[in-house]
Parts: C-alpha cells; sequence; structure tokens
C-alpha cells in the first residue's frame, strides 16, 4: 500500500490554458494505473488522440464536451464516460469557469498518440 499527498505533486502546463498534475503513476510506484487532474480554461481542453488502454474521463467541476469516435456527450460535475482503448477521443471545456477533470488509464505510463504531430507527447515513467 502506498500513499500520496496529491497538494504536493507539481502542477505542469501542457498548453496554453491546460495545466495537469500528475496524481498516480509508474513515477510513484503505480503497476496498473495512471490517473491525473487538468484544469482547463474555456474552449481549452484536450485535442483529438488516442490511447492503447482504456480510460475513465470524469469531471470534477465544470463542463465538458466529450468526443469519441462518432459519439459525443455533454458531461458536467460528478459525470464519467468511458473511452475504449483505441478510440480516437477529445475533450472541451464549454463552460465559463475552469473545467476540473480527471484522467484514469488503465496503465502505470501516460501514453498517447495525438492526430496534431506538433502535440507533445509526454511519458510519466519511473527513472
Amino acid at each position: 500500500m502506498a500513499m500520496f499527498d496529491n497538494n504536493t505533486q507539481d502542477i505542469e502546463e501542457w498548453r496554453s490554458g491546460v495545466r495537469t498534475q500528475m496524481r498516480v503513476s509508474s513515477i510513484n510506484g503505480s503497476s496498473q494505473l495512471c490517473i491525473f487532474d487538468q484544469y482547463c480554461d474555456p474552449g481549452l481542453g484536450a485535442p483529438l488522440h488516442l490511447h492503447a488502454v482504456e480510460e475513465v474521463l470524469e469531471v470534477i467541476t465544470g463542463q465538458a464536451e466529450i468526443w469519441c469516435g462518432d459519439e459525443t456527450h455533454m458531461a458536467t460535475d460528478n459525470q464519467s464516460v468511458l473511452i475504449p482503448a483505441g478510440c480516437k477521443h477529445g475533450f472541451r471545456n464549454i463552460g465559463d469557469g475552469i473545467l476540473h477533470i480527471r484522467a484514469t488509464l488503465a496503465a502505470p505510463i501516460f501514453e498517447a498518440t495525438y492526430d496534431d504531430r506538433e502535440e507533445l507527447s509526454r511519458r510519466y515513467v519511473r527513472p
């Protein structure tokens, strides 16, 4: 068993207007999960991408438009969307305030393939 104080985790700017706090990953000993929070300014979020594993996107606060394949869902506080492995997806903040969304990936390492080749891919692995 391990305990983490997420109040001490760094918050990184992944792209302008999108800040990310990695909560659990291979870096702090996870062997099966990667969990991170994102804080997105109005109109911003995650561009079209895919993962090789399932992902759950949970809106903590705010309003999100989440798309996966041909489906689109509007999600608000305490609602989640399950993204199947390999499904191209993304989301954006459709509210007026900050969108706080939590992502849980069924892998200890964050890996994504983006349609936009300019997008920086990050990996959170134990050094």
